[in-house]
């Protein structure tokens, strides 16, 4: 039984793990380690996503099988260049482990941060996929987000080639 929760500071290690393995397994072998080892460290480390959960521009949603985290929605200010407004929110990820993908994880957590994004009253929610995933940009067109540009993703050394993604809200 998944159970859904905000996401609190004592979370921070047990979500950085979970970010982790899901990069990892996802991702992982596009990489050569080092690269893999310094985006995963500036993204998950003590000063990336764990310092978020009590840092107040980001809601964090937890799902959790027992006292597993197995996925999590991400919600925060912009990070894309260029300029979005204050009406703009990204969301800057949205991760399930293998074993619960397809299970009805994701779509809770979608609806989530549709639903918190405009009841704090945002009007547009950006994204970026991988262009690659293509099972990411299925996901993403089922709710109505459109490709509306094109942003360079730093892992490591490595600059892969997201695509932005927004929906206006």
């Amino acid at each position: 039984m998944i159970a859904y929760r905000d996401a609190a500071p004592a979370d921070g290690p047990a979500l950085a793990g979970m970010a982790k393995r899901a990069f990892t397994d996802t991702f992982g072998s596009l990489y050569r380690a080092s690269d893999l080892a310094a985006f995963l460290d500036s993204t998950f480390g003590d000063e990336g996503l764990p310092s978020h959960l009590s840092d107040r521009r980001y809601a964090v949603r937890l799902a959790r099988d027992a006292e597993a985290i197995v996925g999590f929605a991400k919600l925060g200010p912009v990070a894309f260049p260029g300029v979005w407004g204050a009406d703009v929110i990204e969301l800057h990820q949205l991760y399930v482990l293998g074993p619960w993908q397809g299970e009805g994880v994701a779509p809770v957590l979608m609806d989530w941060a549709l639903a918190k994004a405009r009841a704090d009253g945002y009007r547009r929610m950006v994204l970026s996929v991988f262009v690659d995933n293509i099972r990411a940009q299925r996901f993403y067109a089922r709710y109505g987000f459109t490709e509306v540009g094109r942003y360079e993703f730093r892992v490591g050394e490595q600059i892969d080639d997201d695509r932005i993604w927004s929906l206006d809200l």
